[in-house]
């Protein structure tokens, strides 16, 4: 065994030396790659205190010094200046496999470039482009709309309204004083010597300026005081509508997009939202608010997405209803059911979609190559499903034939009419 290793290491050649470390290391297993190591060649210079370091120092100046006839090639420069020993003084050694690459929907060889997609891999994924540019709201949509107090200076001068409260004083009269006014449903307030008065509509000077007209007729100079105690009472009224600090905490309001493509909030009632982007609804919705009450603004939340499922029927391990959690492939939905059975027809998958104004359009696919020859690394025919897609793998000619000789002939026939000794049926046919 050493005088095995010694041959090794005097041999001549950078090549026919890896191919005999390589050949060494598969037959004769760590041991003797070890006693290698541990074996310097006769006259080398003192190797490191490192083996590993000391072999790849070693074999490295030997390639650089010896170049055989055949590792290189006319007009080709080789250029030794980092040799790795793959598998024999690394533990694991780096491997890049040559790939396809579909970019542009066609299958152009990648070569035998590094390409860490198909290196070691990461479960959480890599972070790949966005699902949609924008997502559209849709029905069944979960949305949560949180209220918030602008606190900005309004646009016009403040007007009363109904559950207001004010306070009126007169400097010429004491009794005219009225410590707490409250602005009735009918929009009125009562005072002395005049009874109801309109209030609401009219900004506080406004009103002020009404009063010193009609008290007028019982003074000489009245001098009318108008103080607002309370205001924005329907912005109040908004906030306790949508006060949820009591429950889960803030100012929201959830609601679901209706099948009518609509939904409903307090002041403004049911707002159109089927197709709007979250951006555009915030717009419509605070638009709509300054036209009820000033001050307040809305953010709408997508909360949860409407559910969406692709049917998969047919040859298939387990036909059935099921979800898209993510964007999702024709053999994606076929792997979700569980794979095809023996006998689809995977040259003829249909696939049978709605239209936006649900119209029912549908088209064939073939998936033959790449599920089962492995000859079609990118498949024209691997579309991304819709949602309410319905994926429908039929069954081969061979097996339809079978099913309609056991039906008429075993099942009717037979089952008439019981021949002794005679049974027909093509059951393994469909196995071919």
């Amino acid at each position: 065994m050493q005088r095995l290793a010694a041959w090794i290491q005097g041999a001549r050649g950078a090549t026919r030396k890896r191919w005999a470390l390589m050949l060494l290391t598969f037959l004769a297993g760590p041991a003797l790659a070890a006693l290698l190591r541990a074996a310097p060649p006769p006259g080398d210079v003192p190797s490191p205190a490192n083996p590993r370091e000391a072999a790849r120092a070693r074999i490295a100046a030997e390639a650089r010094n010896t170049a055989a006839p055949h590792d290189s090639q006319p007009g080709v420069s080789v250029s030794y200046h980092d040799i790795r020993l793959c598998g024999l003084f690394d533990p694991v050694p780096q491997r890049y496999p040559g790939h396809v690459d579909c970019r542009n929907g066609a299958c152009a060889p990648g070569g035998a470039q590094p390409w860490e997609v198909f290196a070691q891999g990461e479960y959480v994924g890599h972070g790949r482009t966005e699902h949609v540019p924008e997502y559209r709201l849709r029905v069944d949509d979960q949305l949560e709309f949180v209220y918030r107090l602008t606190r900005d200076e309004t646009s016009k001068p403040y007007e009363l309204n109904v559950g207001d409260e004010i306070r009126v004083e007169s400097l010429a009269d004491p009794q005219l004083y009225r410590e707490s006014l409250v602005v009735q449903p009918d929009g009125t307030v009562t005072l002395r010597l005049l009874g109801q008065v309109r209030a609401t509509r009219r900004t506080v000077a406004q009103l002020r300026d009404e009063l010193e007209q009609l008290y007028t007729k019982f003074y000489n100079n009245p001098q009318i005081t108008v103080t607002p105690l309370k205001v924005n009472t329907r912005l109040e009224d908004l906030r306790a509508t949508v006060d949820s600090r009591y429950g889960t905490g803030g100012q929201s309001r959830q609601a679901r997009v209706t099948p009518d493509g609509t939904i409903a909030l307090p002041a403004v009632g049911n707002v159109p939202v089927q197709g709007l982007t979250l951006d555009e609804l915030k717009m419509e919705l605070d638009a709509r608010y300054a036209q009820q009450v000033e001050g307040i603004e809305v953010t709408p939340v997508l909360v949860a997405r409407a559910p969406r499922s692709v049917y998969v029927v047919g040859e298939v391990v387990a036909p059935g209803r099921y979800e898209l959690d993510g964007p999702t492939t024709v053999m994606q939905a076929i792997a979700l059911a569980g794979g095809w059975n023996v006998g689809a027809n995977l040259r003829q998958v249909v696939v049978f979609r709605r239209a936006d104004d649900w119209r029912l359009m549908a088209t064939m696919l073939d998936v033959w190559d790449p599920l089962m020859s492995g000859r079609g690394p990118c498949p024209a025919d691997e579309i991304w499903l819709n949602d309410s897609d319905l994926v429908v793998v039929p069954k081969l000619p061979i097996l339809q034939v079978d099913e309609w000789v056991e039906l008429i002939f075993t099942r009717g026939i037979y089952g008439v009419v019981p021949f002794q000794g005679v049974a027909i049926g093509m059951a393994k046919a469909s196995t071919l």
